[in-house]
């Protein structure tokens, strides 16, 4: 279970036109910023990727908006684990447990995922803030990953998971952003 001073938030590659293209690209903006906007309630860390943004574009304003007084990360390599600046500001955070969400679900998200199993890292994706061009995409990537051992998740229980219990301030912020 994700435990609120272990898990740190990856971000993965929500730029340019590919993320206006992508299989489901608003249901996966409505969900990410709900991510977002929850996970800043709880004080949760965010590492902000973009993959070759000098090619690919910015990552989408409703996103990097949501983002202010944070950079993204560049990088060049699919799985965000060969960037050491990445490298550098996971292991800064001193957090074992990385959620992670972005596009593309078989390229990206699915490398740094793996990548980052191998190092240690207890993963879990986020399947409803997850996406590829085509839905088979989403899943062989999805699939991969479960092969793997890394867990699936969806945006509620998430959140959920690191609110830890209802009545408190933080659960009844969360509770708005999930309705």
């Amino acid at each position: 279970m994700l435990q609120k001073d272990q898990t740190v938030f990856v971000l993965v590659d929500v730029q340019g036109k590919l993320a206006q293209i992508v299989n489901e690209s608003e249901k996966l903006h409505e969900n990410l910023e709900k991510v977002i906007i929850g996970l800043h309630v709880l004080d949760i860390p965010i590492l902000w990727l973009e993959q070759y943004p000098d090619g690919l574009g910015p990552t989408t304003e409703s996103l990097s908006s949501l983002l202010k007084g944070q950079e993204p990360i560049a990088k060049m390599t699919f799985s965000a684990a060969g960037n050491e600046e990445f490298m550098k500001q996971l292991k800064a955070t001193g957090r074992k447990q990385v959620l992670i969400a972005g596009i593309e679900t078989h390229i990206c998200v699915y490398m740094t995922a793996a990548d980052l199993v191998k190092q240690g890292y207890e993963v879990e994706v986020i399947e409803d803030a997850v996406t590829s061009r085509t839905e088979a995409n989403k899943q062989i990537g999805l699939q991969k990953m479960n092969g793997l051992g890394i867990a699936a998740t969806c945006v509620e229980t998430a959140l959920y998971e690191l609110v830890g219990q209802a009545g408190t301030s933080e659960f009844k912020q969360v509770l708005k952003i999930i309705k």
